[in-house]
């Protein structure tokens, strides 16, 4: 997992089966101080809550697919969980 902010969205006229009704948004992932960490990503929304300017957790590769309603879809990364407090 790593912390991420949520930048924008993203607009998807069509999606492949089993990702209809999911949003994805483009995310900064972050460091532990959170600091940009690498380029901006695109990430579906797997709590379905999340918005622009939030904080959140993310998961790459096969974790991500798994934390969709429909598995094993073609996702690199998925928002598995919005911060509410980040203490050091």
């Amino acid at each position: 997992m790593q912390l991420a902010r949520v930048m924008g969205t993203v607009v998807a006229t069509q999606k492949y089966t089993g990702l209809e009704g999911i949003k994805f948004l483009i995310v900064q992932p972050l460091s532990k101080t959170q600091q940009p960490a690498g380029e901006p990503v695109v990430a579906a929304d797997a709590t379905a809550q999340a918005g622009p300017g939030e904080l959140v957790f993310i998961v790459g590769s096969r974790e991500a697919a798994q934390a969709l309603p429909e598995t094993f879809v073609p996702v690199d990364h998925a928002i598995v969980g919005l911060v509410d407090d980040v203490n050091l």
